[in-house]
Parts: structure tokens; sequence; C-alpha cells
């Protein structure tokens, strides 16, 4: 009986404590369906309030754009009352200066097309479309575009009201960058996604900082539908008729895989609007917190539990879990410190790699540098080679300084962001530039490069040269080094239909035939330190930034570019910009002295004799073309006996069964004396082909206004061009004195030589020290600028420059002093000016441009 009743008890005892386990554990169920309910509640809540939060800050940012709209537009009618009541309004409008925000100011008389700018230049309206920006406090508003600086930009149009009646209107350009400054530096811990649109042309005009990352093919709606893979008919039909009704929308809408809250907000009546998306997870990271700490709560409470139910029931078993979770313990640990350990050698080899493979990029212009100076050295006695072998010289030298600037600006290859240097360029300098260093190298591989341009219709233009340089650089030297040897590399330039008269419209073209590159790379080629992998490219050095650093600098040049590669077949890379056209009245001036007003194009190439014509056409010289001499010789002999229709005469020497010499003469038997130029792929070639007589030469192709005016003036000036390229006097330094700061001695002997050379007087001290103590000594006016080295002993050159402006006398606070260092990066330039210096120039010293500067500052003093 007792064993009986044993068994009975601890059949109690057993079913007791299933009992009690059912309950702790039906307890532990209800306790978790409750956490769950309150925790989804609170989470629907917090995510209500969030997007709450998000539409008054949307407002908020409505409100501060709009305020400042208002601002602007208040301040220019109060600027037009001034105007009006003016008896001179041209001068008052000459007097106001351009503030961050009004870039410029302008008017224009009723009833006439042209005015004038508070710079003094002519300014009309075109280009601005004031149909679709609406207004703000009844003064007009333009459309969104690209002003002169590569900045987008809108002007108010505001009429200039007097004695009721509107006798001129006031314009004024403000660009969106401004509104940067006001607007928060971000939202949701920056994740959330911001841009301001125009809502007429779709542009993405301005993306405040902070506001997410940018992704590089934002650049209107199309491309932010694109990239985020909006592709919904009925939601992009519902957002194109809230854009067109000037509605706010919200949507929901997968964002890169992530669930996110779209959002387009109007502004301004719905001429501009705010769009973007904040995933959801920002939204509701809050709520997810709150949950998170329940969560926690709970699986603490559940593995308490859990841990009592094993200690109850598996007692025994205990010691062996315990040495099983050491032992998983001490694995991850492991796995961990391996894993960290890895990540510590993948960035050391990162390092390596990258300035390994930097030294081949340094070298390409590195080798045309050396290249060309063994040329130099032996063919020192022709004056022509010197000029032309100097002339690449400095084109490779100048891309190899480009190039060390961007490897040593770490946060600008980081961020994407460089700063552009507007200034006019020749199409002419820029590939022959590129073509010193990248035929060289084609040759050297023995490849074929083929160069063309088509279409263009104005050679000088206004943008960053060695930016676009960089470009060229980058997707040529890649076309060369990815393509096998015997290939062949094509390098196109085409004009395309203009968008605005003011602007030219170019498509860059780089194609090869290598080896090409897989659909997997195409899709991360534009991403930094990333290099095609295989073990034919394995062989061919790079640092892998090229192509990120050249995307960067088009899109901020607000072009595009594209890629589609076969692999076994080759590449092609096409890049398209856009350049604005400056005034080039001199080029004209030049042609009608030099008595040129018609040429002769004789080639078989239908492009080229349209791309002649093109270009001549701009400098009001007729082009008239022939594809055979039979051809050209009828239209010399219909030009009339009397009439010299004719001044110049270019011949393609590769026209079939061209006699050079014959051909000369047949020409000239008609238009006795006039000048014949061969038209050449590249001079070398061409030189041996051409008959030695009076009044010809070579022009190398693609044909270029400037290189034709340079060949003209040779010819006229017997060989001899002008230095200043006909455009301009040419400066001169000449009974000037110069007071300079240098250390180095090398530096110093240099700098003396070049002002020696320009018959200027320069006494050099050793440190900022001495420049202080020297020019305090000095008579007034005995120096017309100082030149100030930075980094100096003793002072260095900002210390320097202040103690100068410090001086009790009259000209301490008006000498020009020039920062002359080696330290050439932004914040450099800013610390020169706020020391109190006039220009900063980086070292090495552009003589031509230390020259201009020189001249202007003391010309105004």
């Amino acid at each position: 009986m007792g064993t009986a009743m044993k068994g009975k008890q601890s059949t109690r005892k057993t079913d007791k404590g299933i009992s009690l386990l059912l309950s702790i554990i039906l307890v532990f169920c209800v306790l978790g369906a409750v956490v769950f309910s309150v925790s989804r509640k609170i989470s629907v809540e917090m995510s209500d309030a969030a997007i709450q939060n998000l539409t008054e800050s949307l407002n908020l940012i409505k409100s501060t754009i709009e305020a400042i709209l208002n601002k602007d537009a208040e301040f220019q009618k109060l600027m037009a009352q001034e105007i009006a009541a003016s008896d001179d309004p041209e001068e008052l409008l000459r007097a106001y200066s351009g503030s961050q925000t009004m870039v410029k100011i302008s008017m224009i008389w009723a009833g006439e097309t042209e005015g004038i700018s508070d710079k003094g230049e002519v300014f009309t309206e075109e280009g601005l479309d004031f149909s679709a920006g609406g207004s703000v406090d009844g003064v007009a508003v333009s459309q969104s575009y690209l002003n002169y600086m590569g900045t987008w930009a809108y002007t108010m149009k505001c009429p200039v009201v007097k004695d009721g009646e509107e006798e001129a209107y006031l314009y004024v350009e403000y660009i969106y960058d401004s509104l940067d400054k006001s607007l928060p530096a971000g939202f949701y811990n920056k994740k959330a996604m911001l841009y301001i649109m125009d809502a007429e042309t779709e542009r993405l005009v301005l993306k405040p900082k902070g506001m997410g990352q940018r992704d590089a093919g934002h650049l209107n709606l199309n491309d932010f539908y694109r990239a985020n893979e909006i592709r919904e008919e009925g939601l992009l039909e519902e957002v194109d008729q809230c854009l067109s009704e000037g509605m706010n929308i919200m949507f929901h809408h997968d964002i890169r895989g992530q669930k996110a809250l779209n959002y387009m907000w109007s502004v301004n009546g719905g001429t501009i609007y705010l769009i973007g998306y904040v995933p959801i997870e920002a939204i509701q990271q809050e709520g997810s917190t709150v949950n998170q700490n329940i969560f926690i709560v709970v699986a603490v409470m559940l593995i308490a539990f859990l841990l009592c139910c094993i200690l109850f029931y598996f007692n025994q078993r205990q010691q062996i879990k315990i040495r099983k979770e050491r032992d998983e313990e001490r694995e991850i640990h492991n796995r961990q410190l391996a894993e960290a350990l890895q990540a510590a050698q993948a960035a050391s080899n990162s390092k390596t790699t990258f300035l390994s493979n930097m030294s081949h990029d340094i070298r390409t212009p590195m080798n045309a540098v050396l290249g060309f100076a063994l040329l130099l050295d032996r063919d020192a006695e022709d004056s022509d080679k010197v000029r032309e072998y100097t002339k690449k010289i400095m084109a490779s030298g100048q891309h190899l300084l480009s190039l060390i600037n961007d490897v040593l600006d770490v946060s600008k290859i980081e961020s994407g962001k460089v700063v552009l240097s507007v200034e006019e360029f020749t199409l002419s300098d820029l590939m022959a530039s590129v073509d010193a260093i990248i035929r060289p190298m084609a040759k050297a591989k023995e490849q074929k490069f083929f160069v063309t341009v088509t279409g263009v219709k104005h050679e000088y233009l206004l943008g960053d040269e060695t930016r676009i340089n960089q470009i060229l650089i980058n997707l040529l030297s890649n076309a060369v080094k990815y393509t096998q040897e015997g290939g062949n590399i094509w390098f196109r330039i085409a004009g395309l239909k203009q968008r605005s008269s003011q602007f030219e419209h170019i498509r860059i073209e780089v194609e090869d035939d290598g080896y090409g590159m897989t659909p997997e790379y195409l899709e991360k080629i534009f991403d930094a330190f990333t290099r095609a992998e295989n073990s034919t490219t394995n062989k061919v050095q790079g640092t892998g930034l090229g192509m990120a650093i050249t995307k960067n600098i088009v899109e901020l040049m607000g072009g595009t570019i594209d890629v589609s590669s076969e692999v076994g077949k080759g590449s092609i890379f096409r890049v398209e910009l856009e350049f604005r056209i400056p005034e080039r009245q001199a080029d004209r001036q030049f042609w009608k002295e030099s008595g040129i007003s018609g040429i002769l194009a004789v080639d078989s190439d239908v492009q080229c004799c349209e791309n002649i014509q093109a270009l001549m056409q701009d400098m009001d010289v007729a082009a008239d073309t022939a594809q055979s001499m039979e051809e050209a010789m009828e239209l010399l002999r219909s030009s009339g006996a009397g009439e010299r229709k004719y001044q110049l005469v270019l011949l393609n020497q590769d026209i079939p069964d061209l006699d050079a010499a014959k051909a000369v003469e047949s020409v000239r038997n008609v238009l006795p004396g006039v000048p014949v130029l061969f038209l050449t792929e590249y001079e070398e070639e061409g030189e041996s082909h051409v008959p030695q007589i009076e009044k010809t030469g070579i022009l190398t192709k693609p044909f270029f206004v400037s290189a034709l005016k340079e060949k003209v003036m040779k010819m006229r000036d017997g060989g001899k061009a002008d230095s200043d390229d006909g455009k301009g006097e040419e400066v001169s330094l000449e009974g000037m004195r110069f007071l300079a700061a240098e250390d180095n001695e090398i530096n110093a002997e240099i700098l003396h030589e070049i002002l020696s050379m320009e018959k200027a007087e320069c006494e050099i001290v050793e440190n900022g020290q001495l420049a202080v103590e020297r020019f305090a000594a000095s008579a007034a006016g005995e120096f017309d600028a100082i030149l100030m080295d930075v980094q100096m002993p003793v002072m260095n050159g900002y210390d320097a420059t202040r103690a100068i402006r410090a001086l009790d006398r009259g000209d301490a606070g008006e000498i020009l002093i020039i920062a002359m260092t080696a330290n050439a990066f932004a914040e450099d330039e800013r610390e020169a000016l706020k020391a109190g210096m006039n220009i900063h120039l980086a070292k090495p010293i552009n003589v031509e441009l230390l020259k201009q500067i020189i001249l202007q500052y003391v010309t105004k003093k």
C-alpha cells in the first residue's frame, strides 16, 4: 500500500506540476496577447502622429519659402518705387549691387526690347518665360533656368510705375541655392529625402543640404520616378492631376525595397513643389522603440520563465547546456575576431591598392611631359615645333596637376562635390590637349585613334575647361587601357539641337572595340573604387575613381552620362552637356581686318564640309565646298575674272588621285597668290606629303576656327603668330616694382626671372617679418604690389598680411597683396582673403593669369 500511495502522491505531484505549468503558460499567452494589442495600438497612433508631424514640417518649409519669395517681391517693389522716383533711373540701377540672393538686376524701358543690368551689360528678356512661372504678391515669376554660373535660378519681373503709367520693367534674378540657408538641416534624422521642383518644367532645381543621400539620376521628375521605380499608371495620373491643379499629395510606395511615404507639396500656388519621401521605418521609429522595449520586457519574462522550467524539469541537463552555451559564445567571439581582422586587412589592402593604382594614372600625363620634353631637346632649333611641344607639355602638366588635386582632396572625392570655374575656352585647345595625351598612348598599343567633330556651331564656349578635360581624359584613357593592341578608339563631338540660342548643346561619344563589360559591372561602373574583374582587365591598372568622379562632374555641369557595352565587342560612353555661348566680336573683326570674306573648302567628306560652313558662318565668312578638284575648279572659274570671291583655299590631301603641287598650281592659275592650307588627320603624318610652296601649310582635322586663324596669322606675319591670339593687346609689366616674400630659393629665382623677362623689378625677402619691415621702410608708391608666400619661417604670409594692413600709412590698406602658395584648396583661398590678401593664386604659377591680375588691380588703383 505504501508503494501504491507513493505512486499516487507522485502522480498527484506530477499532475499539479503539469497544471501549474499549463496555468503559467496560459497566463503568459494572455499577457503576450495584451502586450501585442497595446503595441499595435501605440504603433498606429504614433504613425498617425508622425504623418501629421510630416505634414506640419512640409507646411513649415512651404511657409518659409513663400515668406522668402514674398520678402523678395516686396523689396523689388520698393526698388521699383525708388527707380520711378529717381531722376536718373539707370544710374540708380547701376548703384545697386547683387547680393547672395540677387544675382543680377536689370531694367527694360516700356516699349523697348533691350535694357541694361546693374553690371552695365545689355539685357533682354530672351530666354525668360513668364507664361507659367506664376506670381508672388503681384510680381511675375519666370520659369526656372540655368544661369551663366551653371546654377538654377528664376527671375522676378516688376513694373516701374510713375504717375500711374508703367514706364519700365525691373528684372531681378535670384538663385535657388539661396533658399538652402533658410531651410532646416534635415528631418527624421536626415533620413527624409527632399527636392525642390519647378512645376512647369518638372526639373529638380535644388536639394537642400542634409535632406537625404542624393541619387545621381535625380535631375527631373521622370528621373525621380525611374530611380524609385514609380511606374503605376493610375498613381502617375493621380500625381499629374494634383500637379496640374496645384494640390498636395501623399502616397505609399516602396523605395529600393523599403516601405516609404512619398509626398509632393505645393508651394506658391503650385509653381514649385517640394517632392521626396520618408522611409516608414523613420516615421515609426518612436513607436518601434516603444514596442521594442515592451517586447524586450516580455522576452525577458519568457526567458526567465523558460529558465525556471528548465531548472525545474531538467536539473541534470543544466550543466551540459551551460557548457554548450559557453562553447557557442567562444565560437561566436572567435568568428567576430576573425571578421574584424579580415575587415582590417581589407581596408589596409584597399589603401595600398589605391595608392599603387594611382601611380599608373599619374604616369599617363607624366609620360606626355617627358616625351615632349625629349622631342623639345631634339627639335630645339625649330621654333614652330618648340612652341607646339611647349603647348602640349603645359596641357599635360595641367592635367597632372588636376589629377593630383583630386587625389589629395579626399573630402571632394568622397562627397562627389567639386567647384566649377566657368571661363571661356575653345574646343580646338581642348581637343589638342586631349590629343596630346591620348594619341601617344594609343600609338604605343598600335591602336587607331579617330577624332571627328560635326554639327558644332560655336567653337568658343563658357565652361570649366579643366573639368571637361578631366572627363575626356578619364573616358579616353580607359578606352585605350581596356582595348586590345591594334584596336580602334573613336572620339566624337556632335552638336545637337539647341534648347536656347544662348547655349551650345553638345554630345560627346567615346567608343572602342575593346574588351567590353558585363551587365553586372555596368550597374556599378560609376561607384567609387570599382573596376571590372576578369583575366584580361585585371592586367590593367587603375584607381577605380575615374568613372565616379566623371559622373559627379558631368551632373554638376547639368549634363548626363550613360554607357552601353557588350563583352568582346566594346563599349560606348555618351555625355551630353550644355555650354553658354560668349560674344566674340573680336574674332569677327579679325576676318574683316584680314580681308577674308570667303573661303573654298575641297574635301570628299561631306560632314567635314558642313562643319566648316557652320563654324565660318558664325564668323560672317562665306564658305563654299566642293567634293573634288574638278568641282572646285568650276567654282573658281565661275566666281568671275574681276571678282576675288575666295581669299583662302582649304584642300584635303586625302582626296583620291590628288597631286598636291599640281592642285596648288591649278588654283593659283585662277587666283594668283591665294593661300592654300592642306587638311590632314594630324600634322605629323601630313608634313611629308605637302609641297614646300610659298603660302601653303597644314591644318589639322577636326576643323576649328581658332586653328585656322592661327595659321592665317602665321602666313600673314611670315610664320610668327601674335602671342595674344587676337584676343587683345599684349599685357606688360614693364616699369613696375614688386616686393616678394618667398623662402624657397628655386621658387624665388623663377619668380625673379619671370618678372625680369617682363622688364619689371622684384625685391625678394625670405620671410613675412622681413616683408613687413621692408614695406614699412619703403616710400609711398615704391612698390606696385606684394607677392606673398604663405608657409614661411619666422612669420607666415597670413600674419604678415595682417601686419601690413595694420600699418599707420595711407597705402597699407590699398596695396595689392597676392597669395602665391602651394595650398590650393578652397579653405586656403578663404583664409587668404580673410587675412586681407586681394587674390589667391595656387602654385605652379600661371604667368599670364598673374600678369592679368596685377595689371587689373594696378590699373584700378
